[in-house]
């Protein structure tokens, strides 16, 4: 089955496998001191920010453990559009990794992963479908876009994240606190850090059910060509 992803609406969320991927292709995660602002609408996409972290798609061979913290080389990005919001994916790979030092843009994750690309865009395009949602369209037709570019997403997004670390009531509903930046309206102490997890009940032993679609392969139609996202 699906692996979980997070909690959703008070339940747990599970990956989908969508014929002929299983669950997630790539190690997924996101980039820390990032934040996608739902206020903003990008000059770029349109579009307004998914009030989330960049999202990040690691390409290294390495599977990566639960909540494991990777420092990784930048190669590029995609703008998707997830019904009407941004949601920019960030293509990196573990420096760790055997490929990295021939990795530096991404040009070469087509040259050395070719497919990889491709099979990436059809994974978000569809994997959301045997939801009941929509396919996910992308901005710029698609277009892969560069290091560079990446980088300059990346810095604007933590320039929004510093915003919503340091003025109180941007996002009332994005939770700042920590134990790590002492000048943001959100921090605490690591004593009370630590007070706030002892209060955490312990998690059941009790495996959840899994709904019977995220077990079984999903088949999406693509009817629909990729230019319908120019």
């Amino acid at each position: 089955s699906s692996g979980i992803n997070a909690e959703y609406g008070g339940k747990l969320r599970y990956v989908n496998n969508v014929f002929p991927y299983h669950g997630y292709i790539w190690n997924y995660g996101a980039l820390p001191q990032t934040w996608e602002d739902p206020s903003h609408a990008d000059k770029d996409t349109g579009c307004k920010g998914d009030n989330d972290p960049l999202d990040a798609i690691e390409v290294g061979a390495g599977v990566a453990t639960r909540g494991e913290v990777k420092q990784v080389k930048i190669l590029g990005v995609i703008a998707m559009i997830d019904e009407g919001e941004t949601d920019w994916k960030i293509v990196c790979i573990d420096k760790n990794d055997s490929m990295a030092d021939q990795m530096n843009d991404i040009g070469d994750v087509e040259r050395l992963m070719p497919g990889m690309l491709q099979a990436t865009r059809d994974w978000f395009r569809i994997y959301k479908v045997p939801t009941g949602k929509p396919m996910n369209e992308f901005a710029f037709a698609g277009e892969w876009k560069d290091r560079a570019f990446a980088e300059k997403v990346i810095v604007e997004t933590n320039g929004y994240w510093k915003t919503l670390m340091t003025n109180k009531g941007v996002a009332e509903d994005v939770s700042t606190v920590n134990t790590s930046q002492q000048n943001s309206h959100g921090f605490i102490s690591s004593g009370e850090g630590t007070q706030i997890l002892n209060k955490q009940a312990e998690s059941a032993a009790i495996v959840p059910t899994v709904a019977a679609s995220t077990q079984d392969q999903c088949f999406v139609n693509r009817t629909v060509p990729e230019t319908v996202c120019a």
